[in-house]
């Protein structure tokens, strides 16, 4: 991968002692979709994950510019819904005020609907708030967290950081979890076994039963947590979570987010289902709730009962997901990844830099990622008007 490089302080770089090949912090969306998030960097710019997952980053001088598409956050262009927007417009006038009140109305609204008692739920800014306090708690004496690779990094980052470290465990031929292997991989100094399904940055799902029959055995030796932000672009997603197992009394921890099919990445809501005990740990720490602001707690109870919404939502991004994969089949790709999120991965035969470097000169935004010794790009969906766009440019980088 090469060495990791210097660079002063007026390229906006930020030098940590986070990880022994030096962390640098970087004014760009990193997987983790944080600005300014923590990254290792190689010799030529790379944003290094494990040895087997690195992604290429703009480089610094090309600054934020200005896109026709912006694909490359997962963020759902057709957000927040009607009925958030107006709940959101309707209690901005009472953001002088606390939220508490209104907070616990959305966590009793969020225990009905997925079937828990409220005791359960802990509310904060953004499932990634949650994952990343999650990490300051569980790692702040050491250990080793256990995921696949690759894995959306924003949980495995910060325990790094705290002193973590990270066994990455490839995932199969088919893109699913190797839960044998990461059993296996678990040991005395596990202190977590992190779960993205669908996972990010792949769009791969990992078979509903095993992960079950998985969760439930390896949560009696170390916590299982199970991120599912994208699960409800499934249409039967409801019936792929995880979140039965908390009722079962078993030490799993389910991540969800209002950012990705409610449109709602700005507004910053999201929450976490765990054992009364396990969020005990977290609270000592934060009071995640405190990070919402009141109109966004309106937002988030309006958004639940759009369902209207809410299938618009998974029908556009389904529509524009078969638009993509029958573009790139023209393009005579036909290795992408089937996606069961709002974003598809498909290799690419070019250097990841020169691709971003291209796409963006056409104003289109995405992302590229080397892993299985195979270039990759990760575009997010957008509306159809900007996958027209996104394909456009992508016959004029790649023919």
């Amino acid at each position: 991968m090469g060495t990791t490089t210097n660079i002063n302080r007026r390229d906006w770089i930020r030098k940590s002692v986070l990880t022994a090949g030096g962390a640098m912090a970087l004014p760009y969306i990193g997987l983790a979709e944080t600005p300014r998030a923590p990254l290792t960097l190689d010799a030529e710019g790379n944003a290094v994950y494990s040895p087997f997952f690195k992604e290429y980053l703009p480089k610094p001088e090309a600054g934020l510019p200005e896109l026709a598409a912006k694909l490359n956050a997962n963020e759902n262009p057709y957000g927040p819904s009607p009925m958030a927007l107006e709940a959101f417009k309707n209690s901005a006038s009472g953001g002088n005020r606390y939220a508490w009140k209104e907070l616990f109305q959305l966590m009793d609204k969020i225990a009905d609907f997925e079937g828990v008692e409220s005791k359960n739920i802990m509310m904060g800014p953004g499932s990634s708030d949650l994952l990343e306090k999650t990490a300051m708690v569980f790692f702040m004496n050491g250990g080793n967290v256990v995921s696949a690779d690759p894995a959306y990094m924003s949980l495995i980052r910060v325990a790094e950081s705290v002193g973590a470290t990270w066994k990455p465990v490839p995932l199969k031929d088919d893109w699913s979890h190797d839960l044998k292997a990461m059993e296996e991989a678990i040991d005395d100094e596990t202190k977590l076994v992190y779960i993205c399904n669908p996972n990010n940055p792949t769009g791969s799902m990992t078979d509903h039963q095993e992960l079950v029959d998985f969760c439930s055995r390896v949560s009696e030796k170390v916590p299982v947590f199970v991120d599912e932000a994208y699960l409800w672009f499934l249409d039967d997603g409801a019936k792929k979570s995880m979140v039965s197992l908390v009722n079962e009394g078993k030490d799993v921890i389910i991540a969800r987010t209002f950012s990705k099919i409610h449109g709602m990445a700005g507004l910053r809501v999201g929450y976490i289902v765990a054992l009364e005990e396990t969020l005990g740990r977290l609270q000592k720490i934060t009071r995640g709730g405190m990070g919402i602001s009141l109109p966004s707690v309106y937002a988030a109870m309006a958004a639940m009962d759009d369902t209207a919404f809410i299938e618009k939502s998974r029908s556009l991004n389904a529509d524009c997901r078969e638009y993509v994969y029958d573009s790139l089949k023209q393009l005579g790709i036909t290795s992408y990844v089937p996606s069961s999120t709002s974003f598809i991965i498909f290799p690419i035969e070019m250097e990841g830099h020169a691709f971003l470097e291209q796409m963006t000169e056409l104003k289109v935004g995405v992302r590229a990622f080397e892993f299985m010794d195979q270039n990759w790009c990760r575009v997010s969906m957008g509306t159809m008007d900007e996958m027209k766009t996104f394909t456009a440019a992508l016959n004029k980088v790649l023919v």
